[in-house]
Formats: structure tokens, C-alpha cells, sequence
């Protein structure tokens, strides 16, 4: 890994920051090439492109090597993923969930789970098709043989596009794939689900469009955020400094006693999963033992508790618009993390990667036609299940900031089901390259 130009995570935040700043002021112009131009590529977008632009060309990095004076390597990271993933991002569901009117969501029906389960299914035999297509033009590409199996590490990224991380490590448990190769699927899973987040953001900028042409019922949704923006409204007043204090500290108290509680909670359940004797139902709960998860579940759970308090009124002081702050900073950083040039890496493993998220998408797509489900339940089921807890409510608050939870609940579900699914993605993808 080159050495980026900056290295410095002081300077890295505050070039992110500016191109925030640009994104905003540019996005703003209400006529000439930038109001065009935001018609068609939406702010959300870019606030991810520009930094990955950065990052392609080195002038940042999200991690790079270094060697000291005996000649030994030393892995270097920047941290402001970890800071926006894990303070910033709870944070952010805190804020926007606490005008969140928890009757309106479930009232959404049944096609926010449909297209939840639908993406699952799309990662599960998605694999395996892509195995059996690759290997019709390269078949070394899904070849290999023992713990270089191929497939083995093809494990692994079912485990993150349906779960997420601890999912992902649970698989690498179970099928052992050759630790040496691992950071090729590592790779893989950062350069596919970034370019298919990608897509469902410049998707968003065209959803009035995508929904007509599914002929989608959008009137649960709209029904949502009419009561939302109403209550605001209702509420609305000059924020103060008080105002903004006491919001702060609603957000980050909480973030702090989740902080708190997950590092209990997940010992706790780390344990209570490692005395299981079962090896199956010991991968399967391994998420349990998962600290993020604990964390984004504590905050989510505490913010609807307060959404039925005097603190929802926080609302009309500007409360989702800070969350939304922080959501723009978690969305630099991840595209911080994209490096364009990464797909001419190792383009065979990338070409199955590619295959497997069209076949998850085509899927979705078709499924949302037949039950005429609007754009934001194809997008948020699909990045509930491949980006999880961290880019679910991204998706989910760019629709409307009242929406951010749904994204949380959905990518909850993936946990959940994260390491069943990829257990069977597995097999099926097993079979197909031995065949």
C-alpha cells in the first residue's frame, strides 16, 4: 500500500469537511451548471465520490504500510471511519429517531420485509450462479483446492452482504479459508458493495421517476413524512444554544451508555455463545458477540423510548438536521475508503463480485414490480442486507431523515439471519464449483 500524501487525520477531516462544504454550497445554486447538474447526480452522492476521488489519486488513504529503521512492516490506519461508524452514527440515530412516530413505520406494511428478504435470497443464490458463470469463461478464477478454495473465501462475503462484519468473521471461522488470501475478498467486498451503494445514491436522485415506472404505492411512506414534517412544524422554533447543548447530550449521553453497555453485553454473550457445543448454533449467534451491534441496537432502542417523551420536541429546534450532519461526515469517510483504481486489481475475483450484486439487484428489481414496492424499500432492503447497521440508515435518511430508522430495524434482521444465510450461500456455492 503506497504511502498517502497526508497521512495527518486532523488534515484528512478537514479536507473531507471542505468538500462537504462544497458539495452544500454548490448544491444550493438554484440556476446555472450546478443546478443541472445536481438534477441528475444527487448531493449524497458526491459528498462519497469526491473523497474516493482523493483517495484514488493518494492524496489520502484509509490505510497504507510503512517500514521502521529493522526493516519491519507496520500497518497504518486512518481512524475517521471508526470515529464517524462508532460516534457519530449512533449519535445520528438518536437524533433523528426521536421525532420518529413508531405506528407510522409499522403501518408501512409488508413489502419493506418482502424487499428485505428478497435481497437476502438475491446474495444467496447469487453466489453461487456467479461461480457457475465466471467459470464458463475462466474457470481458474473459481477454482482452487483445499483451505484455497475459492468458494471458501466466497464465504466470507456472503457473510458480510447479508450480516455484516461479525457475520463475515463467523464464516472465515467456519470454512477456514486461507487467512494468506483473505484481503482479496476483503477487497472484493469493499470495491463491489461500494459501487452498487453508488448506484442506489444516484437512484435516489431519480426515484419519482424508478417509482413510476414500478408503478409503486408510495403513499405509506408520504403518509410518514407528512406526520413528521408536520410535527415539526408544529414545533419548529429558534434554536438556542441551550438548545443545541442539551441535544448534544441526549445524542452523545446515549452513544456513551451504549458504549457502556455493548462492551458487557457482547462479553457476556461471546461467552454464553462459546459454552454452546454446537459448532452450527455457535457461528449462528456469533453476532451476539458483536460490540457495533450492541451499540447501534442500544441507541436505536433508547431513541424510541424518547420519541414518546417531551425530548421528540427537540425536532423543532433542528434535531435530524444535526443527525444528518453527522450521517454526511459518516458518508465521506466511507467513501474515503473506496479506491477507484482497486477494480483493475484482481479483476476475475472482481468480475464474480460484480455478477453476484447484479443477480441480488435484478432480483430486487423484479420483485419490486411485481408488488409495485416503492424505491426506497428496494434500496434500504438491499443495503440492510450488503451494508448493514452503517449504511442503511444512510440510504434510508437520504428518502427523509424521519426514515433513517427503518434502515436500522431492517439491517437488525440482517445480523440476525447473517450467518444462517451464508451458511447456505455457502453450500450452494460449493456445489457449484464442483460441478
Amino acid at each position: 500500500m503506497n504511502i498517502p500524501f497526508i497521512t495527518n487525520d486532523a488534515i484528512v477531516f478537514g479536507i473531507l469537511m471542505v468538500s462537504l462544504g462544497f458539495v452544500f454550497y454548490t448544491e444550493s445554486k438554484t440556476s446555472g451548471f450546478w443546478s443541472k447538474f445536481y438534477k441528475i447526480v444527487p448531493g449524497l452522492f458526491m459528498a462519497y465520490f469526491i473523497p474516493a476521488i482523493f483517495t484514488t489519486l493518494g492524496v489520502i488513504s484509509p490505510e497504507w504500510e510503512t517500514s521502521n529503521t529493522a526493516g519491519e512492516v507496520i500497518k497504518n490506519k486512518s481512524q475517521l471511519y471508526y470515529v464517524a461508524s462508532r460516534f457519530l452514527l449512533p449519535a445520528a440515530l438518536v437524533l433523528m429517531t426521536l421525532s420518529i412516530d413508531l405506528k407510522a413505520v409499522f403501518n408501512l406494511g409488508s413489502k419493506a420485509l418482502i424487499m428485505f428478504f428478497t435481497g437476502t435470497i438475491g446474495i444467496i443464490i447469487g453466489g453461487p450462479i456467479a461461480i457457475l458463470l465466471i467459470s464458463i469463461f475462466s474457470p481458474e478464477t473459481v477454482g482452487g483446492a483445499g483451505f484455497d478454495a475459492v468458494w471458501r473465501g466466497l464465504s466470507t462475503l456472503a457473510g458480510s452482504w447479508i450480516g455484516g462484519g461479525a457475520n463475515q468473521t463467523a464464516m472465515l471461522e467456519i470454512y477456514q479459508y486461507n487467512p494468506a488470501k483473505y484481503g482479496g475478498m476483503v477487497f472484493v467486498d469493499i470495491v463491489v458493495a461500494n459501487i452498487w451503494m453508488a448506484i442506489l445514491l444516484i437512484g435516489i436522485g431519480r426515484k419519482d421517476k424508478i417509482n413510476k415506472w414500478l408503478k409503486a404505492d408510495t403513499s405509506a411512506i408520504e403518509e410518514l413524512k407528512e406526520k413528521v414534517s408536520t410535527f415539526t412544524q408544529g414545533v419548529k422554533r429558534n434554536p438556542t444554544l441551550t438548545d443545541f447543548m442539551i441535544m448534544l447530550a441526549i445524542a452523545f449521553g446515549t452513544v456513551g451508555f451504549g458504549h457502556f453497555a455493548s462492551k458487557y453485553l457482547s462479553t457476556f454473550f461471546s461467552e454464553l455463545v462459546a459454552g454452546i457445543e454446537s459448532q452450527t448454533f455457535k457461528n449462528i449467534f456469533s453476532f451476539l458477540g458483536s460490540g457495533f451491534f450492541w451499540l447501534i441496537s442500544i441507541s436505536t432502542i433508547i431513541a424510541i423510548i424518547l420519541s414518546f417523551t417531551k425530548a421528540k420536541n427537540y425536532e423543532g429546534a433542528g434535531a435530524s438536521k444535526l443527525g444528518s450532519i453527522f450521517i454526511y461526515i459518516l458518508v465521506a469517510t466511507i467513501g474515503m475508503k473506496m479506491d477507484l483504481a482497486m477494480i483493475f486489481d484482481n479483476l476475475g475475483l472482481i468480475a464474480i463480485g460484480l455478477v453476484w450484486m447484479s443477480i441480488h439487484a435484478g432480483l430486487l428489481i423484479l420483485v419490486a414490480k411485481l408488488i409495485r414496492a416503492p424505491y426506497f424499500f428496494l434500496a434500504v432492503g438491499s443495503q440492510a442486507n450488503v451494508g448493514g447497521a452503517a449504511s442503511a440508515p444512510i440510504v434510508a435518511s437520504a428518502f427523509h431523515p424521519s426514515l433513517a430508522t427503518v434502515g436500522v430495524l431492517l439491517a437488525v434482521f440482517g445480523y440476525a439471519i447473517g450467518t444462517v444465510g451464508a451458511i447456505l450461500c455457502t453450500i450452494l456455492m460449493e456445489l457449484s464449483a464442483t460441478l
